[in-house]
């Protein structure tokens, strides 16, 4: 049986220092890295018995006021609040996404329209569909591709992430976020599962239980042919129940990178017309 709340409750614990909390500690070794669980319990005014029921699974559903004083011990911001309390409620469940997702017509067809890098995707971070312009933009655009397995296991899309390190925490983050309680999703369960055997840098954030529903603003990279570039990300979800998001990536009039983006647009549609002569 999963245990989500006491998972998250150890993992937020050990990341705060006894300093940070404001106790006192003597010269001795601590067998822990952040706090104890009878310190998370004095803090918050409960007994240690309680607490560690909680931890362990063996209560599930503490009173709102509980709640408000744990993650006011865990410094949990407003986000880490809001997750915290949708752990200790009745768990909301959501049918997986369909294996054979597509995208509406209407849609695939606005994305070919669009001057700027466009693609769709779905909770799983696989890419449904993508104009040329994203296509040329970075090799995690392909359709096909999921963006979450190859940000983690491709070297290619290492290469091209300027912000390889925070961009991989922050979409960890926002991968448990949209998660929440949802955790009967076998399909999503895999591909967490794959990423954490293929990588340890997955394993490590993922086990830090931090939580965004905020995504990147800037999408950084290093493109062979055009050098540094750095887009303002934009991001839409698409009315109906596939939960699908329309990724669109664009620069300042004027920017380096938007004459980047217009030499990748050339050398598109260079490429398109060779494709298809006549």
């Amino acid at each position: 049986m999963d245990n989500a709340l006491g998972d998250f409750l150890r993992a937020r614990r050990e990341l705060i220092t006894p300093a940070e909390a404001g106790l006192r500690t003597g010269h001795g070794i601590r067998r822990v890295p952040g706090l104890r669980r009878e310190e998370v319990a004095m803090l918050a005014g409960i007994s240690v018995e309680y607490y560690l029921r909680l931890e362990q699974g063996r209560d599930r559903n503490p009173s709102a006021q509980v709640g408000h004083a744990l993650a006011g011990v865990l410094r949990l911001d407003a986000e880490g609040t809001a997750y915290l309390m949708s752990l200790t409620g009745r768990r909301t469940r959501r049918k997986p996404g369909p294996e054979n997702e597509h995208v509406p017509a209407n849609l695939a067809l606005l994305l070919q329209t669009l001057n700027v890098p466009a693609l769709v995707f779905n909770k799983y971070s696989d890419v449904l569909a993508a104009n040329h312009l994203a296509r040329a933009l970075s090799p995690e655009m392909k359709p096909g591709t999921n963006r979450l397995r190859a940000l983690f296991a491709e070297q290619a899309v290492r290469d091209y992430r300027e912000d390889w390190e925070p961009y991989t925490a922050t979409a960890v983050a926002h991968l448990r976020a949209r998660i929440g309680t949802e955790t009967d999703d076998k399909r999503l369960h895999a591909l967490i599962g794959e990423l954490s055997l293929k990588s340890e840098r997955f394993r490590r954030l993922w086990a830090r239980h931090d939580v965004r529903t905020a995504q990147e603003a800037t999408f950084r990279i290093r493109h062979p042919q055009t050098g540094p570039m750095e887009l303002l990300v934009e991001k839409f979800q698409v009315a109906g129940p596939q939960e699908l998001e329309v990724l669109l990536l664009h620069a300042p009039p004027g920017s380096p990178t938007a004459d980047a983006l217009a030499f990748l647009a050339s050398l598109s549609a260079s490429e398109q017309r060779s494709a298809n002569p006549g």
